[in-house]
């Protein structure tokens, strides 16, 4: 029988978990965040679901842990841990991760205010602004996103028909607009979003299957994650969303890479220009500051460099034990 103690520091970004694993890390094979991803995918997926499931996580934890960069010049890299599996990227957890990373002196930047930081979707430039110990917020320069297609739909058994885009922003989202059999978030329970969300991505994976593959890496493919849009709670904000992941999660954040793959649908409509603000609002109503840094080219797609900011507060430090003696120790989840 084996004991695995984790060392972890529990945050949270704007409302949605972050634990930082700082022990008992894995030596991964690769030589890039999205080999090493998949090595841990395959090898070491016991971690992620015993730290993320219950009883030593809940429905809606997320993760992540800091290995030295692959290369030099690069400050660090990250692997994503969620109940939804290893994302790609996320930028909820990137904000709550750096801040942790830097309130906690577990990095040493190379220039202070900037982080080049290695993830499974690629390289991001991360900037943030101190007072004292307390990080007071962090900027993310996302991987490049793009509207992946336009008009789709399936039939939902309990909505009817819901038409969609798909658009990718370090994960690929399908977009569900106002329309005929969906009005807005304010008339639907959490709970309903979930099993509405559930039944949906299953069909649009099964109906346009292997359609949504990211041209550069092939390990990124298939709608993960829901976006409901809503009506904004504070008049300032540009928008509303609810995020679907994992099986049972609404994020309570707005979400870092759905924010991206929002404003990348929005450009491509000619709804949102390059420099332009737009604020994001959460389904509990918490913002991320977002921006279109520029268009770009991803492969055959025309796309955006988007910019999101948000802030991050540790709540606890955490020891977390995972006896093989547990008739749990691999975690669980009731769906």
């Amino acid at each position: 029988m084996t004991k695995h103690i984790f060392d972890c520091i529990d945050a949270h970004t704007c409302g949605n978990p972050v634990r930082l694993i700082l022990s008992q890390k894995p030596d991964l094979a690769g030589t890039s965040m999205s080999q090493k991803r998949s090595d841990f995918i395959k090898n070491f997926d016991w971690i992620r679901k015993s730290l993320m499931f219950e009883p030593r996580g809940h429905d809606i934890m997320s993760g992540g842990m800091i290995f030295p960069p692959n290369d030099p010049n690069n400050d660090f890299s990250i692997l994503f841990l969620e109940t939804s599996g290893c994302l790609p990227m996320c930028g909820h957890g990137t904000i709550g991760i750096v801040t942790i990373a830097l309130e906690e002196n577990l990095i040493k930047p190379k220039v202070d205010g900037i982080l080049n930081i290695e993830v499974p979707a690629g390289n991001i430039i991360v900037k943030y602004e101190k007072k004292g110990s307390k990080v007071l917020w962090v900027e993310i320069v996302n991987v490049d996103s793009y509207l992946a297609a336009k008009n789709l739909f399936v039939i939902s058994k309990d909505l009817g028909k819901i038409n969609f885009d798909v658009s990718y922003g370090g994960n690929f989202y399908a977009i569900i607009e106002k329309q005929e059999n969906y009005t807005d978030l304010n008339d639907y329970k959490a709970e309903q979003l979930i099993s509405y969300s559930r039944e949906i991505r299953e069909k649009i994976n099964k109906k346009y299957l292997d359609k949504f593959i990211h041209p550069f890496d092939s390990s990124i493919k298939d709608v993960s994650h829901i976006l409901w849009v809503g009506q904004v709670i504070d008049k300032a904000s540009s928008s509303r969303n609810a995020v679907f992941y994992g099986d049972k999660a609404i994020d309570r954040s707005p979400c870092g890479t759905g924010s991206s793959a929002r404003m990348a649908q929005l450009f491509s409509e000619n709804k949102l220009g390059v420099g332009e603000t737009f604020i994001h609002e959460s389904y509990i109503g918490s913002k991320f500051i977002c921006r279109v840094e520029k268009s770009t080219k991803i492969k055959d797609f025309s796309g955006i460099t988007p910019v999101i900011r948000g802030w991050a507060r540790i709540h606890g430090y955490n020891k977390i034990i995972v006896d093989d003696d547990d008739p749990f120790c691999g975690g669980f989840q009731v769906i």
